[in-house]
């Protein structure tokens, strides 16, 4: 495949009118966009954009700062304006149009980036600038550094026809990542399960059997129906007393991608790219696509990773095993004859914390209400700690019912960007939870941050409020801490900003940002009743509070086996990636069996078939990244709590909210990330907090 654009698509109106028109501090006009001109949008400034750098490629002048690294990071708003527009239609309001430019565009955007990291021309004139740079400014020259790095891990040093090959690679994977996502969305819609059976219902909180009853009528059909989140585990299965229905739910939940549905079998993809991914990783001096990954990232290689997978497994399995007998004994007094089975833990994990620390579910979700934990608890701590406030602006439309947009402002009273808010789950929105930015702000350009936050809560019938369960609240108060890093980003390079860090270190904030969803001050602010507006009941926190670390046994092991799972799949050579779909079922047991986390009652987070981590692109090979930024996080919980507190606040001051955001937040990808957790805590972190938070010291 050539660099230019032949023989891909081509814009039918010509560029100027294809640009999107974007409103208050770059949002796009959603409503004014179909597919069709975002297609347009994006293929004119992918050509607008290749060239400036061939400009800045045949540019007779030596290269300057501003002749060649500041031509390359302007160029860079209109491709991000529009692909991200579509983005955020593709992941949260699709429909058939909609997924169909996300998959004619996939591999056109493979391509473009190709066309810029195996142009040996803007390599070579990069790096005579940083050659030439006498004294430069640290964020240059630590821009240069990660352009002339990613450019070699990119393959600027292969020969024409390995470059040919690498291209052919890149698109075909860009494709299949596309598919795959496509397809465990479709799967998810799915594996829905519908309830016909009104005995299957009882004992469900009022609420919960509303949101079945409207997810039924939504999809044009009567009863109740399920609908389901990206994880194995489904919420239905904590909260309903029918064993039928959990089992029911349960299978639907695994057998995901796995053929039983063919339009969203993800077995031939999952083959594909782990095949693909190995061959393009030799390609690039590597052994497998694990090595490729971990050498971009903070963790630097596999054998770090597997160290660190290995150490946390063996407790975490034995602590579940633990977990599983007393909840065995809590069935046994149900049904004396009944085996413990995976669709049973949530379902006794929640009744066993209830009568252990008197916690129970449903007596909580009437207090976290989500209009209260958004104004009064999310946006109540980025004030205390950064002093931003946030004020709606229903002027400013979303891109499907139920979207809000804010305006942040800044202490000093300038503005500081948007934050959308999208939490409700909808046909054509993929599952799970995501933050992304609709701009790159940075002083260079001058654009502010548009953020935006995805949740998957189901939505009440008209009138009803919506109620949140525990891990919805900390999943909110998590993705806002990715917006912080957006937010709060203060770089001078659109390609540094925010969130734009390595992927074993951009959960790190966003972990460190859930500790306020507990800290007792926001907590007593957004945790009080929808009707009456008491707040939660002192024996409901005392006993919230003593239960956080119930469960950590099956958390952890359900987590590290996914992540095994997606190293394992990515550690084979070319030649080692079975043929056969059938073989990925085995494959599986197998990584699992050999990795020591196989329990039959502890499913991975994610099975390979919905792994869409894992194959659906972003963090192929990393899905490691979040326990290995736990480490930063749990650590930077205990210094917020210790030497950040100011009397008994707990950290929550602006004292400690401005020294994160200075050493860390603001950062960027402006430098070493490790050199900002350097400068916050003064030493490298130590493992210890993460493995006293996860209980997985052999202590108690």
């Amino acid at each position: 495949m050539e660099t230019s654009t032949a023989g891909s698509p081509t814009p039918t109106t010509d560029p100027g009118a294809a640009a999107i028109p974007l409103l208050d501090a770059g949002l796009p006009d959603f409503p004014a966009l179909t597919p069709e001109r975002l297609r347009d949008a994006v293929l004119a400034a992918t050509a607008a954009q290749r060239a400036v750098w061939d400009e800045v490629a045949t540019d007779p002048e030596p290269p300057t700062v501003a002749n060649t690294l500041d031509r390359i990071e302007a160029a860079r708003a209109d491709v991000r304006h529009a692909f991200w527009a579509l983005y955020t239609l593709a992941g949260s309001a699709a429909d058939d149009a909609t997924r169909a430019a996300e998959s004619e565009l996939a591999p056109v955007m493979a391509a473009h980036r190709d066309a810029f990291y195996l142009d040996k021309r803007l390599y070579e004139r990069l790096r005579t600038l940083r050659d030439g740079l006498v004294d430069p400014d640290p964020e240059v020259a630590w821009l240069l550094h990660r352009y002339l790095e990613d450019f070699e891990r990119a393959g600027i040093a292969l020969d024409d026809a390995e470059a040919a090959r690498l291209r052919e690679l890149n698109t075909a994977i860009s494709a299949a990542q596309t598919e795959f996502a496509q397809r465990a969305a479709a799967g998810m819609a799915a594996a829905a399960v519908h309830v016909e059976d009104e005995r299957l219902l009882a004992g469900l909180p009022a609420e919960t059997v509303s949101g079945l009853r409207r997810s039924a009528a939504d999809r044009g059909t009567d009863g109740a129906l399920v609908t389901f989140i990206l994880p194995t585990a489904q919420p239905i299965v904590t909260q309903s007393p029918s064993r039928e229905l959990r089992e029911r739910v349960h299978r639907a939940s695994v057998a995901r991608g796995s053929g039983v549905d063919p339009a969203s079998d993800t077995r031939e993809l999952v083959l594909r790219l782990a095949r693909l991914r190995a061959e393009r990783a030799v390609m690039l001096g590597h052994p497998h696509h694990a090595a490729y990954v971990a050498a971009g990232g903070t963790a630097r290689s596999t054998d770090a990773v597997a160290g660190m997978l290995a150490q946390l497994a063996g407790p975490a399995v034995r602590n579940a095993h633990a977990e599983a007998d007393e909840l065995q004994q809590a069935l046994t007094r149900d049904d004396p004859d009944a085996t413990l089975q995976p669709w049973d833990w949530g379902y006794y994990a929640d009744r066993v914390r209830s009568e252990t620390y008197q916690v129970d579910e449903a007596a909580l979700r009437p207090y976290l209400e989500l209009d209260n934990v958004l104004l009064r608890g999310v946006f109540l701590a980025a004030e205390r700690l950064y002093g931003l406030t946030f004020a709606e602006r229903p002027d400013l439309p979303g891109y499907a019912d139920g979207v809000r947009v804010f305006e942040v402002t800044r202490p000093d009273g300038s503005r500081g960007g948007l934050f959308v808010a999208d939490y409700y789950a909808r046909e054509g929105k993929r599952g799970g939870a995501w933050m992304h930015q609709l701009t790159e702000p940075s002083r260079l350009t001058g654009e502010l941050p548009v953020v935006v936050n995805n949740l998957n809560v189901t939505r009440p019938a008209p009138g009803e409020p919506t109620l949140l369960t525990w891990d919805e609240v900390t999943t909110a108060f998590h993705e806002f801490g990715h917006a912080l890093h957006a937010l709060l980003s203060d770089v001078h390079y659109p390609s540094l900003s925010g969130t734009a860090v390595p992927r074993d270190f951009v959960e790190y904030p966003s972990q460190v940002n859930e500790m306020w969803a507990w800290h007792p001050e926001i907590l007593a602010s957004y945790a009080r009743h929808h009707e009456t507006g008491e707040p939660m009941p002192a024996h409901l926190l005392d006993a919230l509070r003593e239960s956080q670390a119930c469960g950590e046994g099956f958390r952890t092991t359900e987590f590290l086996a996914a992540a095994l799972l997606d190293q394992a799949w990515h550690t084979l050579a070319p030649d080692e990636v079975p043929t056969d779909v059938a073989d990925v079922e085995a494959f599986e047991a197998r990584a699992l069996a050999e990795a020591g986390v196989a329990m039959e009652t502890v499913p991975p987070r994610y099975r390979t078939t919905y792994f869409n981590h894992a194959f659906g692109g972003g963090y192929d090979a990393g899905y490691y990244s979040y326990i290995w930024s736990e480490v930063l996080d749990a650590d930077t919980v205990e210094w917020f709590r210790t030497e950040a507190a100011q009397g008994d606040d707990g950290g929550l001051n602006r004292q400690a909210g401005d020294r994160f955001r200075d050493a860390l937040l603001s950062r960027g990808h402006s430098r070493d990330p490790l050199a900002s957790y350097r400068e916050l805590r003064g030493r490298d972190a130590d493992i210890g907090p993460l493995l006293r938070r996860r209980r997985l010291t052999g202590e108690g």
